[in-house]
């Protein structure tokens, strides 16, 4: 597995890394434990070493069972946990000192750690940005010793920019995919300029990209694809990387011809993703063992020519960017 520097905290990290919200089953259909910890352990065994969970992924669950990966195995790894989308309702006032104390006292008890490797404002609303007393507590928060580094994970362009212009943010998680091209134009440059790391995520369009998705393919009704797709309960952008399902799967065989032999879609779309220097780490999601396999093959794609590129690039402009591109 390559690694990447992980921004300026002086870590370096799996360039492909694990996302965790499938494995605490809320809004993925449901999740069996024992599957779920096979999964992470795959993960390790394939030289995957940053895990993406998060506070509310299964209300705990998702932390815990990281918790208990670590307790079974004796490889070092770093764990990238968020906080914020416990707030109800999720304002702007909510992301207090008292609030994100309590969120990363529940996450280093869930996590069973007495620090945090990195603790990440979940998507707050976009006042955050302009409410300097939040990062002077998470700044507090660091120095007390109960968290290493911040970040924020992110839905727009606005507020990864507005992100990085603050002085100790050290990591975004924004979604990027062939699907979501909108952070390649600006955005990665600067964050890679100010030595910020970049967390891709949603790499997969929520399994558009995988192509293995069709007409057909049914979802469960607490499955998010199946009731979030016009944004019902969280941002719309999150399922399907707010692309149309249906057009999105058009799209998916446009992009089929482009797949190298003896590759799938998927590794080709995690591939896509790493010929960005900028990116430190790309965090699909993955609920079998099978699945991180498939993903950590991505690494042995070569790397991808102009010419792929550039056709990439038109069935973006073509079917994707006019439903996408302005909005997120």
């Amino acid at each position: 597995m390559k690694t990447r520097a992980f921004g300026r905290t002086g870590r370096r990290v799996s360039e492909i890394g694990f996302g965790a919200w499938g494995i605490g089953g809320a809004q993925w259909g449901g999740a069996d434990e024992a599957e779920s910890m096979a999964t992470l352990h795959a993960a390790l065994d394939h030289g995957i070493d940053f895990f993406d969970t998060a506070d509310v992924y299964g209300d705990g669950l998702s932390e815990r069972l990281i918790a208990r990966l670590r307790r079974e195995r004796t490889e070092p790894f770093f764990v990238a946990t968020k906080a914020g989308r416990r707030l109800n309702p999720h304002v702007a006032d909510g992301y207090n000192e008292g609030n994100l104390t309590a969120f990363v006292d529940r996450s280093l008890t869930n996590l069973a750690v007495e620090r945090l490797d990195l603790v990440q404002l979940h998507c707050p609303p976009t006042a955050v940005y302009r409410r300097p007393e939040t990062f002077a507590a998470l700044d507090r928060l660091v120095a007390a010793g109960k968290v290493a580094a911040y970040g924020v994970s992110v839905e727009t362009i606005d507020e990864a920019m507005a992100a990085i212009e603050l002085p100790h943010v050290a990591s975004v998680q924004i979604i990027f995919n062939i699907f979501r091209q909108r952070p390649a134009e600006t955005f990665l440059g600067e964050a890679a300029r100010r030595g910020v790391a970049v967390i891709a995520r949603v790499p997969l369009a929520s399994g558009l990209l995988t192509g293995r998705l069709s007409r057909e393919t049914p979802f469960p009704a607490d499955d998010h694809r199946a009731f979030n797709r016009e944004g019902a309960m969280f941002d719309r952008g999150e399922t399907f990387s707010g692309v149309d399902y249906e057009i999105g799967l058009a799209a998916v065989e446009r992009l089929r011809p482009l797949v190298p032999a003896g590759a799938t879609l998927a590794q080709f779309a995690l591939a896509w993703i790493l010929s960005f220097d900028a990116v430190s780490t790309v965090i699909p999601g993955a609920r079998r063992p099978g699945q991180v396999a498939e993903n950590v093959g991505a690494t042995r794609i070569a790397a991808l020519d102009a010419a792929t590129r550039e056709q990439v690039r038109r069935v973006y402009d073509d079917s994707i960017r006019p439903l996408v591109h302005h909005l997120w």
